[in-house]
């Protein structure tokens, strides 16, 4: 019945979602890209009948709701870790090198950004990604004191502060743990221009995954 509920498409992937503190329906389309508005919809919905997810209004009065997890939602915690630690160590660098999505490595980069190796002032920083298409090349994180580190793929109307210019194969190795930054940065594949005291920290708030410290059983 566990498998019934849990191990329909996507469904794991929501719960890590949620699990991450995503609350808001738009959030949540763009911490999972590739899943369709109508199966995001239906599978909020069966986890809610299941009592896994309750929903209710914001609290800004605006006509919006939020999700969150129950406590039968929190204790799949250990659950879906374990899914990811086993799919870290276990399937192959160039099998997960294969699935690439800009879109799912910025917003997974937004929630590590260690904001206090930067200024305490708004910081503006440009990742420009030579290998994609002009309208998948260009995004932006705004990291502000106090706030949450805001993503965005239009330009946000800021002087920016620090570009990073690479490509999507390379960052999405630097982030994982496939490779280490120096390297990236010391063979041009990434290049880092801007503010000195935003490009000395680079590697200290850029962060990683939390899988990037687990050590690989399969090359």
């Amino acid at each position: 019945m566990a498998s019934d509920l849990l191990c329909s498409r996507w469904t794991m992937m929501l719960l890590s979602e949620l699990l991450s503190g995503t609350a808001r329906f738009n959030d949540l389309r763009r911490g999972l890209p590739r899943m369709s508005p109508a199966l995001l919809s239906k599978r909020l919905k069966d986890l809610e009948q299941a009592g896994i997810v309750v929903r209710r209004p914001t609290t800004d009065g605006a006509d919006l709701f939020e999700y969150s997890l129950t406590e039968a939602g929190r204790a799949i915690e250990p659950v879906i870790d374990a899914m990811g630690d086993w799919g870290h160590r276990w399937i192959t660098t160039e099998a997960t090198l294969a699935h690439l999505d800009v879109q799912l490595l910025m917003w997974n980069m937004r929630r590590k950004i260690d904001p206090n190796p930067l200024p305490p002032r708004r910081s503006t920083i440009q990742f420009i990604y030579r290998d994609l298409p002009t309208s998948k090349r260009n995004w932006w994180l705004l990291v502000q004191p106090g706030r949450e580190v805001d993503l965005c793929s239009v330009e946000p109307g800021y002087d920016v502060d620090l570009y990073v210019t690479t490509d999507l194969r390379t960052l999405t190795e630097v982030w994982m743990g496939y490779a280490p930054i120096a390297a990236a940065m010391d063979d041009g594949r990434l290049v880092v221009v801007g503010n000195r005291e935003l490009e000395s920290s680079f590697q200290t708030w850029l962060g990683a995954s939390r899988f990037a410290t687990l050590d690989k059983c399969v090359a």
